[in-house]
């Protein structure tokens, strides 16, 4: 026993449990045949979870809108119908979305994954959507864009349903005549916005969102530094070049457009022979775009070349490796990774904090210096390197209240090693 849900992407066939839910499949198909469900929303998609159809305004059960429809009173709702034996353990699992515990109206979810067993015993299960029959259209349910309170952008609704078999007998009261079916709704919302926009905005539209999803996957896949990468506007691609024609060809024919930044005809690594393309960076914008108009077509050392603008990212990847090169040596190293503001601080000391600071290693520098200039070349020996550094490192593990006595030690070790030389001599 099947029914079949029209919606307005695609069709879903739901087989219903009538031997182990017998009043929720009744509920359902006779709601159905009241055409409750026609022009019904799919009101809310949680992705890989629940899409929940139908009810959040007139949530009341058959019996109940039957009863109404001829004056009478009935209650709002049915009970629950749990059994262990009906889990939510596949796509496309159909139960009654109660609100409570015995509150089953009208409203209903279908399951967007395999085993959601979370949902196991709090809610009447009455049906599955066989496996091609349907659940492709729920994987598209799935897939949609939600706002923040999980509504679709796009509205998704039930158009019509049709019950393949009904085993329940209809009630005594039952109308003679099928019920009408409702006029189709359109979305004011959606209908609105695109009678407001050309053809030609709709279609930049779509092809921006197209875009921005090639970039994405391009990103993923390496081909991008970043999907909001965008080329420079003041570069040109130029090719179809002879092979002869050489950098500063190329830069003192475009430089009458205005500054250049940079101007390279693209060779093969190996063998060093131009590959006949070539990238040329204006300082302006409004340079390149004049090269870009005059340049087309233009004979170049017997070629006619053809300029468009660039479309390369390379130098953005090159940045991004060089850093990540820089980054790989300072880990090497044993050093911290840089931050944002390492070149500012090293800025700063270079403007006289870091010297400031170390004021007494300067007056040892100095003295240092004086001492060698007596020695011709002996400054620049290892040996002298060697005695130096040892020496610095001494100083600053003195500290600097020491460096008085440490001087005064170095200035009696030199005298004794003069005597010494002087008794060699004699």
């Amino acid at each position: 026993m099947s029914v079949l849900l029209d919606t307005t992407v695609g069709e879903i066939v739901i087989d219903l449990e009538v031997k182990k839910a017998p009043r929720s499949c009744e509920n359902f198909v006779k709601l159905c045949k009241l055409k409750a469900y026609n022009n019904a929303l799919i009101h809310t998609v949680q992705a890989d979870f629940i899409c929940e159809i139908g009810g959040p305004e007139d949530n009341t059960c058959a019996a109940h809108r039957l009863a109404k429809m001829k004056g009478k009173e009935a209650p709002a709702f049915i009970d629950d119908e749990i059994r262990p034996d009906l889990k939510h353990d596949r796509l496309g699992t159909v139960a009654m979305a109660s609100t409570g515990p015995g509150e089953n109206g009208m409203q209903f979810y279908i399951t967007l994954r395999d085993e959601v067993s979370y949902l196991d015993g709090k809610h009447s299960i009455f049906g599955y959507v066989p496996e091609g029959d349907g659940d492709d259209v729920l994987r598209k349910i799935n897939e949609v864009f939600v706002d923040e309170e999980n509504h679709p952008y796009s509205p998704i609704r039930i158009k019509h349903t049709a019950v393949l078999d009904d085993p329940f007998q209809d009630p005594a009261d039952w109308p003679a005549e099928e019920p009408p079916s409702p006029d189709e709704v359109i979305d004011e919302k959606l209908q609105t916005d695109l009678d407001d926009q050309e053809e030609e905005e709709i279609e930049e539209r779509r092809a921006n969102a197209q875009a921005q999803a090639q970039s994405i996957g391009l990103e993923l896949m390496g081909d991008l530094p970043d999907a909001e990468a965008r080329a420079s506007d003041k570069e040109l691609f130029v090719c179809q070049l002879n092979e002869v024609t050489e950098d500063e060809d190329l830069r003192t024919i475009f430089e009458r457009f205005g500054p250049i930044k940079s101007c390279d005809v693209v060779r093969d690594f190996k063998t060093g022979e131009s590959l006949q393309y070539a990238f040329i960076e204006f300082e302006t914008k409004e340079a390149c775009e004049m090269a870009y108009v005059k340049m087309q077509n233009v004979v170049i050392d017997d070629k006619r070349i053809k300029v468009d603008f660039s479309q390369s990212v390379s130098k953005q990847w090159k940045e991004i490796r060089q850093k990540q090169r820089e980054e790989l040596r300072r880990a090497a190293r044993g050093e911290k990774p840089r931050r944002h503001d390492d070149d500012r601080r090293e800025r700063k000391d270079r403007d006289g904090g870091r010297y400031r600071d170390r004021r007494g290693i300067g007056d040892y520098r100095r003295h240092e210096r004086r001492r060698s200039r007596s020695r011709e070349g002996a400054r620049d020996s290892p040996r002298h390197y060697e005695r130096s550094r040892h020496d610095r490192e001494r100083e600053v593990a003195y500290g600097r209240d020491h460096q008085g006595g440490f001087h005064s030690r170095r200035r009696s070790d030199e005298r004794s090693r003069s005597r010494e030389r002087e008794r060699r001599h004699r």
